[in-house]
């Protein structure tokens, strides 16, 4: 028998652990834990990670291309890789040559750096920039507010600072259960002394350490922020030397801030003034801080202006640039980062150059061997489904991504997968999207193919072949390469394996200019961007010296408090919000079909405060219904002190957004998934 043990990189949350899985005679047997001397994560798993081989040989495995046979209710046939193409060529050219803007593709957070590449590079040699992927649905105003204020989109130091720093703000984000690894440095970090600050309107697993604790109410993130640096300014705590030298716009940034009094903000987040009042003066005179985020200050209407003002903050205190600082917007898949990094958005090619500069957008189009590419932004995620819904969008493309369980207001979403004239699913395995496609492609999970990954600190890893795909499930990246050709598009060449792609990579991402195959073979810990050359060792920490803007200078931009797009009232008289727990992963694809997990974590329930459960008259393990104005979502009743009065808190890996709202935040066009009104009531 043949034994192997591989490294690779684990398929889940965007922290990059290195994975060791063990298979006989190409078969995957489970993870072993070989090594303790690699970054990031020293041989520590979460659960999630130490199981993370027990899905890939699932009975549920997509072994075989699929057809759609019949009406009604889907069933589908085994067709031949050749014919599963030949349909699929056949549809687009004819969309291509109506309009191509009347395709859309969705890219995949769960795949390599070269696939979501060749995705995006797909879409625009077809003729349209309508490519997206699930950073839309989380960090999209992260790249939104962060390419505003410091000139990129992305976390600043190494997970190493954490150990360094004095003073840990962690808002909107739980990483008790969102990132268990995480976690660890965090507790480390206190115990070496340094303060851990959570905001968050749920008393997570995390504010169970925190030295201070702000419950704020949900969707008031700005005034809060604004009420902090409002003190740090007031009292004049904020960094006069790095606000001078480093930035522009703080006088305007003072006048905005002047009425963000603690008093003002206490009435407006329910956050007591005099706690307002100490955390910002711990924070900013701490010397070295970093501040933690994730979808709780993304997903909003106001998620952009959120992250704007947590910027704010970090520059006021001269916290960016530093060992021991920085700015962690912490990424829920493994490469979201990536995909970003890759252009798999719908206004920026690799590299992040809008699709609107000319220069930039040829630039890249000279590199493809075209003459331009298309020039006008295209459609988000959400946007798509509602191009659909009105007929605009005729086909879809989408690979890896669910947006059947994951995108918000779900029933909208099935009425436009359901009108679409042609849907092409690349997956793993049947998933809820899967039941709308005419045509299902069988992929290859992440430890059955080659590839690299970039982790949330910017941390390129190779993910090395562990095991063989189960029967002839392909790469994503040979997937497209033959869609591409077949599609006859101008531009477009054979690759002859994912090193092949990251050499094209090497030379149309700057960022990625030195991150070589050959130097990511030999180098399992991985090599940070920006990284120029193939001689460079890799940038850890961003913003050392000069900030990547016009004139090297940092912008403080004053930002106003705006409430949600919908709010409680008699009708519906509670707030809705959504989490997620350690041991389900975004739409439980992988996670709903691994036995441990599945037996430790059943199924879907609610969070509601012992208050409002004794005049509902619900008791925890009741069946209760949730209703919003867009749908109606049944589960258990958790009775808990973990929320407020007021606040229903549902965990959304199994379908709760069918509930939430699909209002978007203007600059980043991500939905607010995190405040809307609902009603709840008894089962029978």
């Amino acid at each position: 028998m043949s034994e192997r043990i591989v490294p690779t990189v684990c398929p889940f949350c965007g922290f990059g652990c290195r994975l060791f899985v063990k298979s006989f005679n190409g078969v995957p047997v489970g993870i072993e834990y070989v090594r303790h001397d690699l970054p990031p994560n020293y041989g520590r798993l979460c659960p999630k990670g130490a199981s993370a081989a027990d899905f890939l040989r699932h009975p549920d495995r997509l072994t075989k291309p699929l057809k759609r046979v019949g009406e009604g209710e889907p069933r589908f046939r085994e067709i031949s890789w050749s014919e599963a193409i030949r349909e699929i060529v056949e549809v687009f050219k004819k969309i291509r040559r109506d309009d191509p803007n009347a395709a859309g593709f969705l890219s995949s957070a769960k795949c390599t750096n070269e696939e979501n590449y060749l995705m995006q590079k797909l879409a625009r040699l077809f003729g349209t920039n309508n490519v997206d992927h699930c950073a839309r649905l989380c960090h999209a105003p992260t790249v939104a507010g962060l390419l505003q204020t410091v000139g990129a989109g992305a976390q600043t130091n190494p997970f190493e600072d954490i150990l360094k720093t004095r003073a840990i703000f962690v808002i909107g984000y739980n990483p008790a259960e969102s990132h268990p690894v995480v976690m660890n440095y965090i507790l480390r970090a206190k115990d070496a002394g340094a303060k851990l600050i959570v905001a968050d309107p749920r008393r997570t697993r995390t504010t169970w350490f925190a030295d201070y604790f702000l419950q704020f109410r949900p969707g008031t993130d700005v005034a809060l922020l604004n009420g902090l640096a409002h003190v740090i300014v007031r009292d004049e705590l904020y960094d006069r030397e790095f606000v001078s030298k480093r930035t522009v716009g703080f006088e305007e940034l003072r006048q905005a801030l002047a009425r963000y009094t603690p008093e003002y903000v206490e009435k407006v987040t329910g956050v007591p003034a005099r706690l307002i009042e100490e955390v910002a003066r711990v924070f900013a005179t701490a010397g070295r801080g970093i501040i933690m985020w994730a979808m709780g200050l993304t997903q909003h209407t106001t998620g952009t202006d959120n992250v704007i003002a947590a910027s704010n903050l970090m520059l006021l205190c001269g916290y960016i640039g530093k060992e021991g600082c920085g700015i962690y917007p912490m990424r829920g898949q493994n490469n979201v980062q990536g995909a970003c990094d890759m252009g798999a958005l719908a206004n920026l090619l690799p590299g992040y150059r809008k699709v609107v500069d000319d220069a930039k957008r040829r630039e890249v189009a000279k590199l493809w061997g075209v003459e331009d590419l298309p020039s006008e932004p295209g459609l988000t995620v959400v946007e798509m489904m509602h191009a659909a819904a009105s007929g605009k969008l005729r086909a879809m493309y989408i690979m890896g991504e669910n947006p059947a369980v994951s995108d918000p207001n779900l029933n909208h979403v099935y009425e436009a997968l359901e009108k679409l004239e042609f849907l092409v699913v690349q997956d793993i395995f049947p998933t809820e999207t899967a039941r709308f496609a005419d045509i299902i492609l069988p992929a290859a999970a992440w430890a059955e193919k080659e590839g690299s990954f970039t982790s949330t600190e910017r941390r390129v890893q190779w993910s090395f072949k562990a095991c063989d795909p189960p029967g002839e499930a392909k790469p994503d990246w040979l997937i497209l390469t033959i869609v591409g050709k077949e599609l006859g598009l101008p531009g477009w060449r054979e690759y002859s394996g994912p090193e092949d792609v990251l050499r094209e990579i090497n030379e149309v991402v700057p960022q990625y200019r030195g991150i070589t195959p050959e130097r990511l073979k030999k180098n399992l810990e991985g090599i940070f961007w920006p990284c120029p050359s193939p001689d460079h060792p890799g940038t850890k920490r961003l913003h050392v010296e000069r900030f990547p803007t016009p004139d090297g200078k940092a912008r403080l931009i004053p930002v106003e408090y705006r409430p949600p797009a919908e709010l409680p009232d008699d009708e519906y008289p509670f707030i809705l919000t959504t989490c997620r727990i350690v041991g389900m992963y975004h739409t439980n694809t992988m996670t709903g079909r691994i036995p441990s997990l599945v037996k430790r974590w059943i199924g879907p329930y609610a969070e509601i405060n012992p208050s409002d459960a004794e005049k509902l008259g619900i008791r925890s393990g009741d069946r209760i219904v949730i209703e919003t104005r867009r749908g109606r979502y049944e589960c258990v009743a958790k009775v808990t002190n973990s929320v407020p009065p007021g606040i229903i808190a549902v965990p959304w890996h199994w379908g709760a957004n069918v509930l939430t709202n699909d209002a978007l935040d203007p600059v980043s066009k991500i939905p607010e998934y995190k405040v809307c009104a609902c009603r709840v009531v008894k089962k029978g």
